[in-house]
């Protein structure tokens, strides 16, 4: 088992971080192509519009955005939706995920299209590697007992778990809408492991979310940690794209060659 000091202290040594607003970054492994599409990918627990508040910002930079709509059945139906999002791009695409998107972009992300990686608050695997293992060397995040099962094979948060654990800094009447809209998800789906991990070949950015409840924030910056990600903070909840949009759109920005 890891222990959870040497790996804090592990993940604070190495090279020095500046202050940018709310977030510490540090150095780029390669540089990134220069995109003018993004392709986001929303986790489990949610749709595709836990990203509308990022979206328009993206937009006014001049990106062209797609949000793609996760059936959250299995790992393969959602590379799957996420494939056909980025065959429709013209050139160079940054691929973002948000949560268990991040398994799905480990897996569709070798696509020669994708310029970037951008992981916010996900699961970030290597090809093959039990995630389920992986977490369970870090201590449970409270969403994990929130969960309501149905008799078909399906699950989803309930109202405490997602207003308190998954959406905790996001305004009342916001977290509400959200768990209303929250997307089924398969029982199996969490026993999913990836075939490869794109991570591994393409330019990789990572927000962790300080305060999350639904994945360890240790965890976090470890999966970043490994992957030599260009890594951001943010001081949120595990719904960061919710509650501080500017500072992940910022980040997508920096994955696709821009700064505004």
């Amino acid at each position: 088992m890891i222990d959870r000091r040497s790996v804090t202290a592990a993940l604070l040594a190495g090279a020095a971080t500046s202050r940018i607003g709310l977030a510490t970054a540090r150095a780029q492994t390669q540089p990134a192509a220069p995109a003018r599409s993004v392709v986001l990918v929303h986790g489990a627990y949610a749709d595709g519009s836990s990203w509308s508040a990022v979206i328009p910002i993206l937009q006014r930079a001049g990106m062209r955005v797609t949000a793609v709509q996760n059936p959250l059945t299995s790992l393969a139906d959602d590379v799957a939706a996420a494939r056909r999002a980025i065959a429709l791009q013209d050139g160079p695409t940054v691929l973002a995920a948000h949560s268990w998107g991040g398994m799905v972009i480990s897996e569709a992300g070798d696509d020669p299209k994708i310029s970037a990686l951008v992981y916010i608050a996900a699961r970030a695997p290597d090809a093959g590697e039990d995630y389920t293992a992986l977490a369970a060397k870090f201590p449970a995040p409270p969403a994990s007992a929130g969960l309501i099962k149905s008799p078909d094979g399906f699950a989803q948060l309930s109202q405490e778990a997602f207003l308190r654990d998954f959406a905790g800094d996001v305004e009342r009447p916001k977290a509400l809408e959200l768990y209303a809209v929250q997307g089924p998800v398969s029982q199996t789906l969490f026993q999913a492991t990836t075939t490869v991990a794109a991570w591994r070949s393409k330019p990789v950015f990572y927000a962790v979310s300080t305060e999350d409840r639904t994945i360890d924030p240790d965890l976090e910056r470890f999966m970043a940690k490994r992957m030599r990600a260009t890594t951001i903070e943010i001081k949120a909840s595990h719904l960061s794209l919710v509650s501080h949009p500017r500072e992940v759109a910022a980040l997508i920005l920096k994955a696709a060659g821009r700064t505004g």
